[in-house]
């Protein structure tokens, strides 16, 4: 009987976690997750999430909670040293990167109207 109890309340807290009407493994990529992998992309030094989130202007717990979905869907690894966590892109997140900045690429490339003419 016990058992039951412990296997119910487990599954209630498992239910807890769960974002409602999120799928597993589903990221929609917003302006903030956006510009944490677009920065991610761009730089080479060592990125502990706290400078991340500081260089992106968003918060910690954000990045984290970000960072956290994104290592279990392949896009980001971790590698601890020490209590400091750094974190770089997989090959899938250097793709997904490229994508985004080629996105936002085609969207700023608005031709002026002096170009227009021109051509």
């Amino acid at each position: 009987m016990e058992q039951k109890e412990q296997k119910e309340e487990a599954k209630a807290e498992a239910q807890k976690e769960q974002l409602p009407g999120k799928k597993s493994g589903v990221i929609i990529f917003k302006d903030k997750q956006a510009r944490i992998l677009l920065f991610l992309r761009t730089s080479d030094q060592e990125l502990y999430i706290s400078y991340i989130a500081k260089m992106t202007n968003t918060t910690y717990v954000h990045t984290c909670k970000f960072l956290k979905e994104c290592e279990a869907d392949g896009i980001t690894m971790s590698e601890r040293h020490g209590k400091i966590k750094v974190i770089k892109l997989t090959d899938k997140g250097k793709k997904i990167a490229e994508l985004i900045d080629s996105i936002y690429n085609l969207i700023s490339d608005k031709k002026r109207p002096e170009q227009k003419q021109a051509e």
